[in-house]
């Protein structure tokens, strides 16, 4: 058998680039942030910080969080026809007004 090769963030290196000043520290006020069910949400990836991050397949795409499960929230999403639930940490989610 074949070896799979790479891993979680193969292929992201342009996708998950940050703008030069977003660089830098991480935004506590994101890392603790509250969100409550039924939000939408986009998610962006904060490649500061690896935990609790999406597979890159849903980078920018909106999602609503259906609950949460302990320091993460749960986000379903729709990709093509199905609904598919992925467990986000709240860095790397934003809030849509």
């Amino acid at each position: 058998m074949v070896k799979r090769v790479g891993g979680i963030r193969r292929k992201t290196r342009s996708k998950f680039r940050k703008n030069i000043r977003a660089q830098g520290k991480i935004s506590l006020v994101h890392f603790f942030q509250k969100i409550d069910e039924g939000s939408s949400v986009v998610l962006k990836a904060e490649t500061a910080y690896q935990n609790g991050m999406y597979c890159s397949r849903f980078h920018g795409k909106i999602g609503k969080v259906v609950g949460k499960q302990g320091a993460c929230y749960k986000v379903e999403i729709k990709d093509g026809g199905l609904k598919k639930v992925q467990l986000v940490h709240p860095i790397h989610l934003k809030k849509v007004n």
